[in-house]
């Protein structure tokens, strides 16, 4: 009973989760008055295509004649950048998760000096938690270009145009997780963390760029002639 109970528990957040519903469904979502998805949530399924157009780079190549020394890197590659959107995906949900706290201390009562500190405690707790879902965005976004970055060197020439698109979504995708991070920071109390905070995403944020436009401008240099 126990096991049948994980499973229709299991099959209720499949249905649930906000990856589950039509393109149009989620954009619309997007645009309304709720709070999340948000910022990081787009920036998760942006990142999650870009990974998808670097899969299929890898993937018109398997199997090809032309392509047949890179054929166990090709395979390894698809799978990996499989796993990569799934996790993505994943964070779709973990990020509006872990958003909702921040709300729930917000509306906290602040009448004596008490419920202030308490409100303001639980305000910090879920405003550093909060950030911990965009940081694992853009971690997962230079794993997605660097392996972008390899369909596109050994994936099929006729679609290293989608490689570069691919770098190009997951480049901004970084972007747009990162300033999840900066919003949250900015008002922590805990400052040592704040910056740490901050740091982490200077350092992606910079190598998400520089990685995002190698494979933009190798791409279009080529293609352009």
């Amino acid at each position: 009973m126990a096991e049948h109970t994980a499973e229709a528990r299991t099959e209720g957040q499949k249905q649930t989760s906000m990856t589950c519903q039509s393109v149009r469904e989620f954009t619309g979502k997007l645009a309304g008055k709720d709070p999340v998805p948000g910022g990081g949530g787009a920036a998760a399924v942006a990142a999650a295509l870009g990974a998808a157009l670097g899969s299929m780079t890898a993937n018109l190549a398997v199997g090809k004649k032309r392509y047949a020394d890179h054929q166990e890197e090709l395979t390894k590659l698809t799978q990996q950048l499989s796993e990569l959107i799934d996790q993505l995906l994943s964070c779709v949900d973990k990020d509006a998760e872990n958003f909702l706290p921040l709300l729930e201390a917000y509306k906290l009562p602040h009448g004596t000096s008490e419920e202030t500190q308490k409100k303001d405690a639980a305000i910090e707790a879920a405003t550093q938690m909060a950030n911990e879902v965009p940081l694992s965005i853009m971690r997962l976004c230079l794993q997605a270009l660097n392996l972008i970055g390899e369909a596109e060197e050994k994936g099929s020439r006729m679609a290293i145009s989608d490689a570069a698109a691919g770098a190009r979504l997951a480049g901004a995708a970084i972007d747009a997780a990162a300033l999840n991070v900066y919003i949250n920071t900015r008002s922590m109390k805990d400052r040592e963390k704040a910056q740490e905070q901050q740091r982490q995403a200077d350092e992606m944020t910079s190598l998400g760029a520089e990685l995002s436009d190698a494979i933009y401008r190798k791409v279009l240099n080529e293609i352009r002639g």
